[in-house]
């Protein structure tokens, strides 16, 4: 059995609950930052050890914590404006409800 002297064992404890706070600060300020829009998320996430990041942090479960919205099967889409294809004016989703059907496709197609 090994046998540490009792100043170290204090000062491990305390570097230990130091590093748990830090870590539970840094998780914080992660998780924040994904609640941003995502102009400002990506700005931020530029300069974020990413690496670092991807090795300590459950960056999944934060990401889908950050962004789950409220919204349910059946519930109405939120309103939103879009350019038009041809860039000369505004689409907006509200102007056609009820009117025809609208598919929304998200993806990428490159």
């Amino acid at each position: 059995m090994l046998w540490y002297p009792r100043k170290y064992v204090g000062k491990t404890i305390k570097a230990l609950i130091i590093f748990g706070l830090s870590y539970v600060l840094a998780c914080a300020v992660v998780w924040l930052g994904m609640r941003q829009p995502p102009d400002r998320f990506v700005r931020g996430a530029a300069w974020a050890p990413t690496t670092l990041m991807f090795a300590t942090m459950p960056l999944e479960t934060l990401w889908r914590n950050a962004r789950a919205g409220n919204l349910h099967p059946g519930d109405p889409a939120p309103d939103f404006q879009l350019p038009s294809v041809d860039r000369t004016g505004q689409v907006r989703l509200s102007s056609h409800r009820g009117l025809r059907p609208v598919f929304l496709i998200f993806g990428s197609y490159t």
